[in-house]
């Protein structure tokens, strides 16, 4: 895929990873379903599979959950001219995900520690809880979804309960449901 990007371009992909920047409660990926609207959808930078690819791949990597976004822009700019830009992507993306959310996590955190007494501080811990599960449950959502909901991917839909009830039920760790997943993915089964 080869794409042209203009300087406004590149600035709008940074504003745009800005916001989601401080809407990214629970973690970058939690903002995953607006980035596949805006990079795949809107401005059709990266295919569908481009997409789950780089998310799938930094995911299995070890390092920070938020090294896919690194990746999402590295995609961008190799689709738009290879390696100077692929460097410009991801460099881009990255800094517009962690300079507003790291900047207010740093302030909230130590307001929060030194106002931690107060009713309002809990109840606002506690009800973060169900905003950041429901993200969680969006960004699942657009990965196993792709290119639309479908009765033959019923297998894939058997995998995705099982795997969230193995994950909600015991202490399995997540490689081995990942291992088990690439194992039926290679045999062909999902």
């Amino acid at each position: 895929m080869s794409i042209v990007m203009t300087g406004s371009d590149w600035l709008s992909l940074f504003g745009h990873y800005l916001s989601l920047s401080l809407l990214s409660v629970g973690g970058a990926i939690t903002t995953a379903p607006d980035m596949h609207r805006y990079l795949v959808e809107r401005q059709q930078w990266l295919t569908d599979p481009q997409f789950s690819a780089s998310i799938a791949i930094a995911q299995a990597a070890p390092g920070p959950n938020v090294l896919f976004i690194a990746l999402l822009g590295w995609n961008v700019g190799l689709n738009a001219g290879g390696l100077p830009t692929a460097l410009l992507g991801m460099a881009v993306t990255m800094v517009g995900i962690m300079v507003p959310s790291t900047t207010l996590t740093y302030l909230a955190a130590r307001w929060g520690h030194e106002n931690r007494h107060l009713r309002a501080v809990r109840a606002f811990k506690q009800g973060l809880a169900p905003i950041v599960i429901a993200l969680l449950v969006a960004t699942g959502w657009i990965l196993a979804t792709g290119s639309g909901p479908s009765l033959q991917d019923w297998p894939r839909w058997l995998v995705t309960l099982a795997t969230t009830l193995v994950v909600w039920r015991t202490r399995t760790h997540l490689l081995w449901l990942l291992a088990a997943g690439a194992l039926l993915g290679l045999f062909g089964l999902v």
